[in-house]
């Protein structure tokens, strides 16, 4: 981290964003508490007399986003009165967005495209109080974001220097400052452009703020910090210096060895900005990239509980509860043509039509269940059964943590068995897996009959269902009963795309000592991922069905 610390950064970055809020579009503060209310205080103080600064209510609609009809003042003259919208009174101020990683992906669309919009464009602060990274802000935001604040590194927020609010001209950089932070962000692993044009933004910003006319090192290092290393998803390596450095021959060389230090020092201040945990992350493989969802199952639409969405029109029955507010907003702007022949003309009633009905809508999260079906049959058993049970644990670990439940299908010898229907006791689980034998014929055809009944079962009250096969592939046993492993491997390949035709999520897990065709073509056939266990670990297979499930 730069000299002045987590504190200093995140007060620059404040600073930056203050002077030119539609310049760097948004800044993000992940983490609550009163160093966060500070800092909101201070951004009030930075930024310049008369520029708006809103607070975006909650279960905001598009009516009050966009602008639409101002609903008391209507009823009250009789009349069409229309109002501004929120962004349209933000203009060329900050508005501030609550609980960010609570945005729905279509209402953060607008708010994106207000941010590519340059005559009504105004800064964004979105504040995330996700506590994991299984939540996050939409990424059409965070991508639009300049800086990406964590507050969970600081414990203290001092108070603020004395500062003259100002908003110099932007101050040029050299084509080989530009150069440099390209290269950082290639290191460091940074996708897209906007980063890189923030970054540039970043130092020009700064640079003029310092009363400087051209960006520096010191510019690109800080711009480095602030804009590139919260999104690094990989460890830069530095070039390895020469055993002995030759004498430069020519005034050239001289000036290519000290862009090549300039951009030694700019790698270096980013990757001092990289907070340790994220190091640690990165060091093991995982990069920092967020993934929405919650290990919960498929969104669905209701009528009568969870987040608040857009109202529709429709008719209040079945369990649907009238939208008043938006059914009055339907039906104001065609009070002047109704009244002409209505025979409330003249006496100021509204008339309402079955047109102008709207209804409420929420969107929930339905409960996942994943259906773990393990193969214990003597092929299974001889290659490494017990490695696959220990990552059945893991899996049922993750289940039991997201609040979903999970069942445990057997199969081995005549048929498949049902040894855990859907429960969230992990206890329980564990239990029936150590006291899993292994031995005798595959039935795969009807343990994946059995899965696909289960599956069916689960969706039928409002789940989503996930299959995970543990198995090798190989089958043995007909779906008859019969002993041919040529019957049994296409009465296999005939249920598995039933599990495709019905459109249950799926991921063949492959614990063959070497992945198996036999494994690849179940797969293929009941459209799941397939994943070899001797190429993943426990901890990414948890990570493939978690994919799995939210892409279901």
């Amino acid at each position: 981290m730069s000299a002045g610390g987590p504190v200093a950064d995140a007060r620059l970055a404040l600073r930056l964003f203050a002077n030119d809020p539609a310049r760097f579009g948004a800044i993000a503060l992940r983490g609550g508490g009163p160093v966060r209310d500070m800092l909101l205080e201070e951004l009030r103080a930075l930024l310049p007399p008369g520029a708006p600064l809103l607070r975006l209510p909650a279960h905001c609609d598009d009516e009050a986003l966009l602008g639409g009809i101002d609903l008391a003042a209507s009823l009250a003259t009789a009349r069409t009165v229309r109002q501004a919208g929120i962004l349209a009174r933000t203009a060329g101020g900050v508005l501030i967005v609550p609980m960010a990683e609570r945005i729905e992906p279509a209402f953060a669309g607008r708010l994106a495209q207000m941010l590519d919009d340059a005559e009504m464009c105004c800064g964004l602060v979105l504040l995330d109080d996700s506590i994991s990274d299984d939540e996050a802000p939409p990424a059409s935001l965070i991508e639009r974001a300049a800086f990406l604040v964590d507050l969970g590194h600081i414990s203290q927020w001092p108070a603020a220097p004395t500062v003259e609010r100002s908003a110099p001209a932007p101050a040029e950089i050299e084509q080989a400052g530009l150069e440099s932070l390209a290269k950082v962000a290639g290191a460091l692993g940074v996708e897209g452009l906007r980063p890189l044009l923030h970054a540039a933004a970043a130092a020009r910003a700064n640079a003029a703020l310092h009363g400087r006319t051209l960006a520096d090192d010191d510019d690109l290092t800080a711009a480095a910090r602030l804009a590139l290393a919260p999104r690094a998803t990989r460890l830069p390596q530095l070039p390895e210096q020469a055993q002995q450095d030759p004498a430069p021959d020519n005034a050239a060389d001289s000036s290519g060895q000290a862009t090549a230090s300039g951009q030694e020092v700019v790698m270096e201040a980013a990757i001092a900005a990289l907070p340790p945990d994220l190091l640690a992350q990165l060091a093991a493989g995982e990069a920092s990239r967020r993934t929405r969802g919650s290990g919960g199952g498929k969104r669905a639409r209701s009528g009568l509980r969870g987040r608040p969405l857009a109202a529709r029109p429709g008719l209040p029955r079945g369990g649907a509860r009238l939208a008043l507010i938006d059914t009055l907003r339907a039906a104001i702007p065609w009070q002047a043509l109704r009244r002409s022949d209505s025979v409330g003309a003249g006496r100021g009633l509204l008339e309402l039509r079955r047109a102008d009905l709207r209804i409420r809508r929420f969107s929930q999260r339905s409960q996942a269940v994943t259906i773990v079906c393990v193969d214990a049959s003597g092929s299974a058993a001889m290659a490494r059964l017990a490695e696959a049970k220990g990552a059945v644990e893991r899996l049922l670990a993750q289940a039991y943590v997201t609040r979903s439940e999970v069942a445990l299908i057997a199969f081995r010898g005549g048929g498949a068995d049902l040894l855990l229907p859907p429960t969230r006791s992990l206890t329980r689980a564990q239990r029936v897996l150590a006291e899993l034998p292994g031995g005798g014929g595959t039935p795969l055809a009807a343990a994946i009959t059995a899965a696909r009944r289960l599956a069916d079962g689960v969706a039928a009250r409002g789940a989503t269902p996930l299959l995970v096969f543990l198995t090798d592939g190989s089958a043995n046993i007909a779906a008859d009963g019969s002993v041919g492993r040529a019957r049994a491997a296409e009465d296999a390949l005939t249920t598995a795309r039933q599990i495709a035709a019905s459109g249950h999520g799926a991921l063949v897990i492959d614990i063959a000592p070497r992945p198996r065709p036999e494994a690849q073509a179940l797969a293929a056939a009941m459209r799941a991922r397939h994943m070899p266990l001797p190429l993943a670990d426990s901890s990414a297979i948890a990570n493939a069905v978690t994919a799995r499930r939210d892409a279901a």
